[in-house]
Parts: C-alpha cells; sequence; structure tokens
C-alpha cells in the first residue's frame, strides 16, 4: 500500500516536472520570436509640441481669463491687456484720415480746375505744377495715415491674447496688473491632442526600425487595461547623451562603454488618443514590430 502511494506520488511529480518544463520551453520559443519580431522599451515618455503664448505689445494686464489645468479652444480669449492708449491712438489716425480725405478731395479739385484752363493762358505753369504737387502730397499723406490706421488697429487687437490651438494651459506666469512687455512669457498652452511618445531603444535594437512601421503602446497610468497603437514617424539626429547639457567625454583613460539610446518619435492614433487622454511625461512602454 505504501508502495502504491510511493509510485503515485513519483508519477505526479514527473508529469508536474514535465508540465513545467513544457511551459517553460514554450514561454522560452515565445520570447525568442517575440524578441525576433519585435523590439521593446520601456524607456519611453509622452510628450507634445506646446504653444508658449507671448504678449506681441507691451501694456497693464487687466484680466486673465485662463489658468493652469484649464482646458481651451482655438480663439478663446487668455489675457486682455489695458486698451485705453491703443484706442486713443487709432481715434487719432482715423480723425487724420478723415482730414486727409478731405484734404485730397480739395487738392484733386483744385488741380483739375486749373488743369481744365491752362490752355487759355490764364494759369501760369508755376501754379499749375504747385497744384499738381499739392495733390501728389495729399495722396501720399492719405497713404500714410491709411497705413497708420491699420498698425494702429493691430495694436488694439494685440491688448486681446487670444488661444492658437486647442489645449491645457499650462505655466501660467502673468498676473492681474502686471505691466508687461513686449515678448513677456504669458503662459503655454499643452495640446494633448496631439500627444506623441519619445521611445528611447538601445544602438543595437535600431536595425529593425524605420520611419512607417507599426508600433503597439501601453501607458503605466491605464496599466494593461488599454493598448494604443501607433507609427514611427521618425529618428532623433543623435543620443540622448550626445544633446545633454554636459555631453559625456570618452576620450578618457578610464572609459567605460555604456550602451547609448536613440530617442524615437512615435505618432499614436488620434481616436484612441482621444478616447484615453494623456498628459506630458508619462511612462509608456513601447512595441515595434520588426521590418
Amino acid at each position: 500500500m505504501t508502495n502504491n502511494k510511493q509510485n503515485k506520488r513519483k508519477k505526479a511529480l514527473a508529469q508536474y516536472a514535465i508540465a513545467v518544463g513544457v511551459v517553460g520551453t514554450l514561454a522560452l520559443a515565445y520570447n525568442a520570436y517575440t524578441h525576433w519580431h519585435s523590439v521593446e522599451t520601456d524607456d519611453a515618455y509622452t510628450a507634445v509640441d506646446t504653444a508658449q503664448i507671448s504678449a506681441t505689445t507691451s501694456g497693464i494686464v487687466l484680466q486673465v481669463h485662463k489658468t493652469d489645468t484649464q482646458t481651451v479652444k482655438q480663439g478663446d480669449v487668455l489675457v486682455e491687456l489695458d486698451h485705453t492708449d491703443a484706442k486713443l491712438k487709432l481715434q487719432e489716425i482715423e480723425s487724420r484720415l478723415s482730414a486727409g480725405t478731405a484734404e485730397l478731395k480739395r487738392a484733386s479739385l483744385d488741380w483739375e480746375r486749373r488743369n481744365t484752363i491752362k490752355d487759355s493762358g490764364s494759369v501760369s505753369e508755376e501754379e499749375l505744377t504747385k497744384a499738381r504737387y499739392a495733390l501728389d502730397l495729399a495722396k501720399a499723406n492719405l497713404e500714410t495715415y491709411r497705413a497708420q490706421k491699420d498698425q494702429a488697429q493691430l495694436e488694439l487687437t494685440r491688448t486681446t491674447i487670444t488661444a492658437p490651438v486647442d489645449g491645457v494651459v499650462a505655466k501660467r506666469q502673468v498676473q492681474v496688473g502686471q505691466r508687461i512687455a513686449t515678448g513677456a512669457m504669458l503662459l503655454t498652452i499643452v495640446p494633448i491632442e496631439k500627444m506623441h511618445i519619445d521611445a528611447n531603444f538601445k544602438e543595437n535594437q535600431l536595425d529593425g526600425i524605420a520611419v512607417g512601421q507599426k508600433a503597439t503602446v501601453k501607458a503605466d497610468v491605464y496599466g494593461n487595461t488599454v493598448t494604443y497603437h501607433g507609427t514611427v514617424t521618425g529618428f532623433s539626429a543623435g543620443t540622448g547623451s550626445a544633446f545633454a547639457a554636459i555631453p559625456a567625454q570618452n576620450a578618457t583613460g578610464n572609459w567605460i562603454k555604456v550602451v547609448q539610446r536613440v530617442p524615437v518619435r512615435i505618432e499614436l492614433n488620434p481616436e484612441e488618443l482621444a478616447q484615453h487622454p494623456l498628459r506630458v511625461g508619462l511612462s509608456m512602454t513601447v512595441d515595434i514590430e520588426k521590418k
């Protein structure tokens, strides 16, 4: 009886060992297959080309309509500057334009009247020349006033700062009552619907990657519940260390070889990105099918 139990136990252990061996073999074969047909990295992060909003004219800030974390649409008003001076300047130039129009009309009538009777000898050549000069001057002044009006209208328009793209406001620096100069940074808009992935692959993984290849991407924030699909659109011009603030100096006596990584850009499916939004800097896992 005892021998039968021992035999059954040995048989069960043998079957278990065989099952473990089969599973291990299949796992190794699957890993070898996927390694042969694809490359993977978890050194990947979301990124986007942000819109830096700066002042195109100087002035005092009257209102700030949007702040950090708020969603904006293209054309939404972000910041309003005091437009009193710009309005007064526009009104002044409009008055000059009105006067210049009247002056041009008078000079034109004077020229036509004198030019009509020049053959009668009642108008001297000098008077005719002066009338023509006055007409040309009135035309030039009117063109100048029109250009000044366009510039004044542009300056007035620039006191209202709008969003150039859809996105989320970040890094707001502007405050109500602040006097800002032309070119001052106000805030940043992050167009999250245009997010892409910068995947840092090892240099010995690049041989099987090319522009146009398909990739599957997973975000740590969603885990395995969400899978994005993307396309390789380009490679960085150099490794991450080459563009670092302090580049590596390999010409030293104690040099140690380190495998370098090259950023690869991957554009995501816009529909999937809209369904499951991402934020800048999130950790991602990228798998690219080899060519």
